[in-house]
């Protein structure tokens, strides 16, 4: 029996593999409606750079994705249940691009090249 990777209604943060150096980033957060065989099935909000302030934004209309958690395209970033994708923004805080709700809780993106 294989190991589940991800569970139904578990929230993840989704980075988008860039191919080119100019090429849009675009992040997804969202929750799981289905897995099966390395394919994610997510609803959430897709965030993309406004490229006039370099600031993350996010789209207001509610999308959903087929993502290959195999493909090597997509970091998944797991987050943690209490998180409120509803509320969920970035912010530039002493030189690091986080994610967060507002609470306590933020995923540190400053590994990843995001300018």
């Amino acid at each position: 029996m294989q190991p589940v990777i991800v569970s139904t209604g578990e929230k993840v943060h989704l980075i988008q593999r860039r191919h080119f150096e100019l090429e849009p980033h675009r992040h997804f957060v969202g929750a799981v409606e289905a897995y099966s065989e390395g394919l994610l099935r997510v609803v959430g909000h897709v965030f993309a750079v406004d490229p006039s302030t370099f600031e993350f934004r996010r789209r207001p209309e509610v999308r959903t994705r087929i993502v290959s958690a195999v493909s090597g395209e997509v970091l998944i970033n797991i987050l943690p249940p209490s998180v409120d994708l509803t509320k969920v923004v970035y912010r530039q805080e002493a030189g690091a691009l986080r994610v967060t709700d507002g609470t306590d809780w933020h995923l540190d993106l400053s590994e990843v090249t995001w300018r």
